[in-house]
This record gives C-alpha cells, structure tokens and sequence, in this order.
C-alpha cells in the first residue's frame, strides 16, 4: 500500500501526488541492492560495464573544460549523431531540430506528457506496462486506460488494436506503445503499426512511442519503428534511451523525437525541468551512438542465449509458464496458483538468492505474474535458472 495515503502530513497534497503508487521492483531491490551474493534480475539494467570507448570520450571532454551549462535540447553534435543512427539502423531521415537530449527515458517521458496532456484527459495504455509510464500520466493529472494484453496458456503474447479502438474516448488525448514491449516481450507488427497510425490520425490522437528495445528483437533485428511509417507533421513522440543499448543506465541520459514545429516546445520543457544534459554526458552519448554498433550486436547475442537458458528450464515445470520473449531482455513468467507476484519475488530472494520483480509492479493485469531480467552472462543464467526450478517445484 502507498504510505503517503495513510500520512497525515500530506493530506494537503493533490490528489493526485498523494495516490502515486510505490515502485515494487524497488521494494525488491532494496531489501538486498548491496548484497553482493545476490543474483539481481529485477531491474532492467544489464551486467555488463559502459565500454571504455564511451567512458573514454567523457572523461576527455571533462579534461577539456565542458563542465558548463550547455544548450536545452543538446549539442548540434549529438543532434547529429542521433540522424547518422537512425538513418543507419532504420533508413528514415529526421531533422536535427527534431531532436531534444533529456535526463534518460523517465525525464523523456515526463517531457513528452507534459507536451500534451491537460488534467483529465485520458491516455490509453497497454498493460501490464511498465509502471512509470503509468505514473507519469497521472503525476501530470490525465487518467489512464489499460488495455490488457492477450496473455494465452501457450505461451504467446499479442494485443487487440481493436481493443485499443474500443477504449478510446472523446476524452482520449494519446495512445502509447513501447514495442518490444516490457514486461511482456510483445513486438508490434509493422503492418499493426500502420493501422494504428491510421486511426490516430483520423482522429487527432498522439501515438507516444516507447522505443528503448528495439535493438533486442529476436526475429527481426531492429524491431519496427513508427518512424519509419510517419511523416513528419505526424502527431508522434518517440522516447528512447541511451541506458539499454550501451550499459548506461546510471549515467541518466536519453533523447527525444517530436513532430516538425515542436522544437521551442522542448526547449522550454529541457531548461525548466533540467536546464540541460551535461555536455561530457552527451560526448560519451555521441561515441555510444557512432561507434557502438557492434557492442550492441554482441550484446543481442548474449541476450538470446540467456533467453534460451532461462525458457528451457522454466518451461520444464509443468505448473510453470514462461513466455518466450520476441523481444527486450525481459521473460514473463507464471506460475499456477499464484496470485500475488509480490509474495513469490521476496521468498525467492530470501531463499534462493536471486532477485526478480514482481508482476503487481506493472500494473493492471501483472498481479499473478513474475518478471526476469536476462541481461546477463549465460553462466549467470544457468546458475539462476537453476536456482530457480528448484524453488518454483516447490512452490
């Protein structure tokens, strides 16, 4: 339960403040972060170290002197580099104005509402969801409309776009998809993405893109982009991240892409949320993005392999389902019987060391399921995999 519900010392606060909900994965997280036996698998973050060729551009602009405020939106040069990465990876052509560098792909996102949403309208998301996106939209005072993903007994994953047609009302101000998707794995078809365009554009509605995993898609490497589908006037905002791809989660760095005439808009949004991204930060974002290509590829590769480990065993169990993901780094598992996801990741942490996230963590529809993080070494994998059957036949 949230405790600022209960605190009389916030009973002043908005309503919406005081009914943010408690981050469980953090909950996990917390009650062994430092413990170095344990074999963390709750958070997204992979195993591996930022590459020295990022750290290295850092720490050299650091020793030049670019330790000053810098521009709201980014550097020209990182604007740059994101239009050599996405016509590399994805063949669309942006314009360098089209971007804005944010503090990693929570203040993305956060900038992106705050771009479009008034109190009370309505964004239809897909859930289970990862639980930010779903506070963001009501720190901001708009309301959120789950749409559950079809989450079979065989082990796949899809979601209705009818579904999705029928939760939309006149009060509907955007739709958001993050494929590949976390928790679930889900990817988005292209030819799904287009229907969706379609609808939103007939009706006036934004299409918010979560694109983080793109990369790590297992049947077709990167995964679709909607910017491959849209034009530029198109109402779409894509956030992404530099965390996931290169192993920097904590340096807190991530970017946005937003239709053609936006560009005050985020610059207004990056100086009074933040001012701007430090410029050492985005040198290190600029060799990520120019010379990381292969660590990613190689990273893939890791992540399939993990993939593999942990769907095997898991799926040895019979009273066991774990839903082979086409994409992220993430496998959603669930065990029958289970009802609260959150009771199972703390007696696994306890007893077997290895720490998972609950699935009560992203939202609506997760309460029964488990989440694993499988951005790791395949020895790794097949240590917690182990661990794990041996506590789920048990369970």
């Amino acid at each position: 339960m949230n405790s600022l519900r209960n605190s009389s010392s916030v009973q002043n606060l908005p309503e919406h403040v005081r009914h943010i909900e408690v981050n469980q994965i953090a909950d996990i997280a917390n009650l062994a972060r430092n413990d170095p036996n344990v074999i963390k698998l709750w958070i997204g973050e992979p195993d591996l170290p930022t590459p020295s060729f990022i750290i290295d551009a850092t720490i050299e602009s650091m020793r030049s002197g670019e330790t000053r405020y810098t521009y709201s939106r980014g550097l020209p040069d990182l604007h740059d580099a994101l239009v050599r990465y996405h016509q590399r990876h994805w063949q669309v052509e942006i314009d360098a104005t089209r971007f804005s560098s944010t503090i990693g792909g929570m203040n993305a996102i956060m900038q992106v509402f705050q771009s479009i949403l008034e109190k009370d309208d309505e964004v239809v998301i897909p859930c289970p969801s990862w639980p930010n996106v779903l506070e963001a939209v009501q720190i901001i005072g708009g309301h959120v409309t789950p749409v559950f993903y079809d989450i079979s007994a065989d082990g796949t994953v899809s979601l209705s776009l009818d579904a999705i047609y029928a939760a939309v009302t006149d009060k509907t101000k955007a739709i958001t998809i993050n494929s590949p998707a976390n928790p679930t794995g889900w990817v988005m078809p292209k030819e799904d993405m287009i229907r969706l365009r379609d609808f939103a554009r007939t009706r006036g509605i934004w299409i918010v893109a979560d694109e983080v995993y793109t990369h790590f898609a297992y049947d077709e490497a990167p995964a679709p982009s909607f910017l491959q589908i849209c034009e530029p006037a198109d109402r779409l905002l894509v956030t992404n991240t530099f965390s996931k791809n290169w192993c920097m989660t904590g340096w807190r760095s991530g970017w946005v892409i937003y239709p053609e005439g936006m560009t005050q808009v985020f610059d207004n949004l990056s100086q009074y949320n933040t001012t701007s991204t430090p410029t050492f930060i985005q040198r290190g974002c600029i060799a990520a993005l120019d010379q990381g290509d292969d660590f990613i590829k190689m990273q893939v590769v890791r992540c399939r392999q993990s993939r593999d480990i942990f769907s095997s065993a898991l799926n040895q169990l019979p009273h066991v389902t774990a839903y082979k993901p086409r994409g992220t780094f993430y496998m959603w598992i669930a065990v029958d019987g289970v009802t609260q996801g959150f009771d199972v990741a703390v007696a696994a942490l306890k007893k077997t060391s290895v720490g998972i996230a609950p699935g009560s963590a992203f939202g609506p529809g997760g309460e029964r399921f488990l989440r694993i993080c499988f951005a790791v070494d395949p020895s790794t994998a097949e240590d917690a995999a182990d661990r794990l059957v041996h506590f789920l036949e048990e369970w």
